[in-house]
């Protein structure tokens, strides 16, 4: 392990033909519509944490095909306010869920940064795709909110295949479905383990887009970034991009 940043002179120069983004605090600024959508709910948000742990335990019962989507959600809402105190059935954590969920699709929103670099690299040649750990309709409607249903040439969603990252599976069928060999393929996304080094496993090049600046130990081979500005410099080093 290392803790230095990977340069963008570790990428082989002219090699990369397609590149693979996440979604949710990749492209979409995924945290501050949840915590909008937990406000709805308490009306504060000082309880985000304590959401995130239980939302994160729970997506792992969603990930390894215990659950499905719904009964995740519901089981979730169930979960955190009993331990906030509030016992709930199964209809109330419904609609409360049901809820939470209308407020948060009024407040998605894409990071300044992500239009300018997609067109960068549409324009530049590149194919596309978009590879995200979610349920379909949730996703495709994110996509299509945001202005970004038609932005790829592939979109690859875990319910729809069966598999999630940092399966190798995942990243292997966005490959496929664009007509490039792994080694060709950068893929781009705001978890270390699930999205950078999940696809050096997988034989992409990983990079770790680190916004908030956590950086520390990180795997070689795994690239950092701190904006989705910085990307066009590690794709092409020596052609002119938008800042």
């Amino acid at each position: 392990m290392t803790s230095a940043l990977v340069s963008p002179s570790t990428l082989p120069s002219g090699s990369i033909r397609a590149v693979c983004l996440d979604i949710d605090d990749t492209l979409v600024d995924y945290e501050t519509s949840a915590r909008s959508g937990l406000a709805a709910l308490l009306g504060h948000d000082d309880a985000w944490p304590a959401w995130r742990r239980t939302t994160d335990l729970h997506h792992l019962r969603y990930h390894a095909g215990e659950v499905d989507f719904d009964t995740m959600r519901r089981e979730r809402t169930k979960e955190f306010f009993a331990d906030l105190g509030e016992e709930l059935d199964d209809g109330e954590a419904a609609e409360r869920e049901e809820h939470r969920l209308s407020c948060i699709a009024q407040t998605w929103q894409l990071f300044d940064d992500a239009w300018p670099c997609l067109k960068w690299l549409k324009a530049s040649g590149l194919r596309l795709a978009v590879i995200t750990n979610a349920a379909s309709r949730y996703q495709r409607r994110k996509l299509k909110a945001v202005g970004l249903i038609d932005a790829f040439d592939h979109v690859v969603i875990s319910e729809e295949l069966g598999i999630g990252k940092p399966d190798p599976m995942i990243f292997h069928t966005a490959c496929e479905a664009l007509g490039v060999a792994p080694s060709e393929t950068i893929h781009v996304g705001d978890r270390l383990d699930l999205d950078a080094s999940g696809a050096v496993a997988a034989g992409l090049h990983g990079v770790w887009l680190d916004r908030r600046g956590e950086a520390d130990g990180v795997p070689v081979g795994v690239s950092v970034i701190s904006s989705l500005s910085e990307l066009p410099d590690l794709v092409f080093p020596r052609l002119p991009h938008p800042r």
